[in-house]
Parts: structure tokens; C-alpha cells; sequence
């Protein structure tokens, strides 16, 4: 029996709990948890709730009650958790997505055994373009080909604007459920990827075209907070949070002019969903929320993972190829990128992220093998591009 009011989410981290487990949590949702890390599936188990702290002026801490969850080793119980579940959200990362889709098409499969007619939504809580598409790759690769997909799988698409630091460790010793978040509610979500009534929950925001608030997020919120990021490092080596550059009118008013280049290139591609006066608003909006003291947003988190945010369809990259389809100037945010090949910023103990290390390391066997191997490049249609790098900042 389908359980309407229940919400398996796959990804007890910090967008799981802070976001969708929350908003679901606190609208009357019983919110079951799929992880694999033991202290925080025992320790869910064990309260049935958890804690969210507002990071503000003043902080405010949410309970989000009815919680439970399950180890993702356990597959037998996630398959029969998908096939009651009355909604479903993922936020796991690409390459884990990958390796969970083949699960829960097999709770797919037992659903539509015990009840045939209910659709199943899920949410994609995941940073992905297309996310839509290469979820259903992957369950009609794994669901038998009479299984109605269209009819029964609600893929929805989101836009995932909440800021969520790094928690230090000293916090996590005293509560490792705890999890810190700005004030920011607001799911973007796909109203044409339900299958099933939107669900009454706070927060939720449906928006008719998802493609042109994901690249939103991507090239105006992501691509502006890299930036701060690497220029900010280049100036400000001894700093640690996004703050504390973003105090430096300099890298505040270089952050704003890429964010401004790419919300022309955005107005271009999405003339009826956005304005450019409201696109600045939201640019100075994000700029006031990467300024808050209380958030401790660091400098290294948002800048670490290299070889992703670097990427041929990433936040820079992305926004370069949307800009040469439609005939803009992309300079600015190619110069901004730059940056992003010098920065070695650390954690609090000192270390830097590990896939970073290999990555700048990797640039001693080969420029151009980088580009192309580490970021997938195309070697032929990006090769103004690479060698606009090779030539500015390798040479």
C-alpha cells in the first residue's frame, strides 16, 4: 500500500536534511532517510528527528520531526521503501545517482506489481543539466519494456539555490546530525515533471520552464560564487571565508560584472522567463547572501572540486558555450575561470581536496590532455578556448 504522505529521500547529507528533508519534514511528511553512513542512519533511528540551525544575525534552530531511515546496504528494505514511498527525492551527486537508479527501478517494478495505476514523482535534488534525461536513461535501461515510464515516473527537475556550509568538527562531536543552513526556503522545481498532484508543502516554487532556472542557478549563482571564490584566493591567500573577500570592493565588483556578463547571456537564451532588472536583483541578492557573516561559508568549500566546476558543462563552461550560441561576449567569465586553475585553498586542518591535488598535479604530464581527459573538452569545437588558456596562463 502506497503511503501518501511519506518521502524516501536518497542522501541523508546536507541538501537531504537541511532542504528537502526539511521542508517535507515540517509540512507533516514522515521522512524516510536511504544512507550509508551508520552514525547518522543509527542516530535517526534512534531520536526520529534531527536539527537545523538557521545561520543569521541570530540563529534559529528547526526541529524536523518523524524522521527514520535506512542503510543503502540493505537493499531488499530501500526496494520496498520505493515501492510505497508516496514521493521520492534523490540528492546523491552524478555519480552516485548512477549507481542507485538500477535500485530503485527495482522498486519501481514491485510497486507496479502491488499497485498498478500509482504514479511514483521524484525529485531531483541533484546540480545537473538535463538531470530529467539521464535519470530516464538509466531505468529504461533496468525496467522491463512493457513498464509504463511516462505514465507511472514523475522526474522533477529542481533548482537547488540553498547554501549549506561545512559544518566544523567540533559541532558535528556534539550532534552529528546537526546541520547548519542559511535562511533561504525556496525549492525551484519542474510543474511539468509531476505526474501526481504538486504536493502542499512551504517552499515549493513550480516553475513552467526548469531548463532556464537551472541554468539560472548554474550561471548567475554557482558561476558568481566559484568566482568570488578564485579571485578571492588570488588576492587574499590568508583568508578563509567567503566573507572576508567579498569585504574587498575589488573582488565584489569583479564578482558582480562576471555575474552580470552571464545574466546577459541568460536574457538572451530566455527572453520570456527572465528581465534583466530582475536578474540583477537576484544577483545583488546572492551577493548579500554570500556576504553573511553568520553562514562562515568558506572559501575552500566553495571553491574545491576542481575538475567538476572547471568542466565542459559546468558553471563557467556552460555559460561560455550558451554565450557562443547565441553571439555574446563571455570574457569576463572566462577570465574569472582563470582563476580557478591557481587555486589551491585548503580545509580547516590544512589539506586541500584531494581530486584537486591530482588534478593540478596532472597538469605536469600535459596541457592539453587535461582539458580534454580530465575535463572533456572537445578537441575540436573548444579549441579556441584551450588555447586561450594554454596561451594566458601556461606559458
Amino acid at each position: 500500500m502506497v503511503n501518501q504522505n511519506q518521502i524516501v529521500i536518497f542522501g541523508a547529507g546536507k541538501i537531504g536534511r537541511s532542504f528537502i528533508g526539511q521542508l517535507f519534514g515540517c509540512s507533516g511528511y514522515e521522512v524516510i532517510f536511504i544512507d550509508v553512513d551508520p552514525v547518522i542512519i543509527a542516530g535517526l533511528n534512534e531520536k526520529g528527528s534531527y536539527r537545523v540551525i538557521i545561520k543569521g544575525e541570530t540563529d534559529e534552530e528547526i526541529i524536523v520531526p518523524n524522521v527514520s531511515a535506512i542503510s543503502a546496504l540493505d537493499k531488499e528494505s530501500v526496494i520496498k521503501a520505493v515501492s510505497k514511498a508516496g514521493i521520492l527525492a534523490v540528492s546523491v551527486g552524478k555519480n552516485v545517482l548512477e549507481r542507485i537508479l538500477p535500485v530503485i527501478a527495482e522498486g519501481l517494478e514491485l510497486r507496479y506489481k502491488n499497485d498498478t495505476g500509482t504514479p511514483l514523482d521524484i525529485i531531483l535534488a541533484e546540480n545537473m543539466r538535463s538531470a530529467a534525461d539521464f535519470v530516464k536513461n538509466i531505468f529504461i535501461q533496468n525496467l522491463p519494456e512493457t513498464f509504463p515510464i511516462d505514465k507511472l515516473v514523475g522526474l522533477v527537475e529542481t533548482s537547488i539555490g540553498k547554501m549549506v556550509p561545512i559544518i566544523p568538527q567540533a559541532e558535528l562531536e556534539k550532534d552529528p546530525l546537526v546541520v547548519f543552513a542559511e535562511a533561504y526556503n525556496s525549492l525551484i522545481l519542474d510543474e511539468k515533471g509531476f505526474r501526481n498532484a504538486i504536493p502542499n508543502v512551504k517552499g515549493l516554487a513550480p516553475k513552467s520552464n526548469i531548463k532556464a532556472w537551472v541554468d539560472r542557478k548554474a550561471f548567475i549563482h554557482n558561476l558568481g560564487h566559484a568566482t568570488a571564490s578564485y579571485y578571492g584566493y588570488s588576492k587574499h591567500h590568508e583568508a578563509v571565508y567567503m566573507y572576508e573577500v567579498l569585504d574587498d570592493p575589488q573582488v565584489l565588483k569583479f564578482t558582480r560584472l562576471v555575474m552580470l556578463q552571464s545574466a546577459e547571456i541568460l536574457l538572451a537564451a530566455y527572453p520570456d522567463d527572465f528581465t534583466m532588472e530582475g536578474l540583477e536583483a537576484h544577483i545583488d541578492d546572492l551577493l548579500h547572501r554570500f556576504r553573511n557573516k553568520s553562514l562562515k561559508d568558506t572559501i575552500f568549500r566553495v571553491g574545491m572540486d576542481l575538475p567538476r566546476k572547471l568542466g565542459s558543462d559546468d558553471r563557467f563552461m556552460g555559460a561560455v558555450h550558451l554565450a557562443m550560441e547565441h553571439n555574446h561576449p563571455y570574457n569576463l567569465i572566462m577570465e574569472a575561470m582563470a582563476y580557478g586553475f591557481l587555486f589551491k585553498a585548503t580545509d580547516e586542518n590544512g589539506k586541500p581536496f584531494a581530486a584537486d591535488n591530482l588534478f593540478l598535479d596532472a597538469f605536469t604530464q600535459g596541457i592539453h590532455q587535461v582539458f580534454v581527459n580530465l575535463l572533456d573538452y572537445n578537441i575540436q569545437s573548444d579549441k579556441q578556448i584551450t588555447n586561450w588558456f594554454v596561451t594566458k596562463m601556461f606559458n
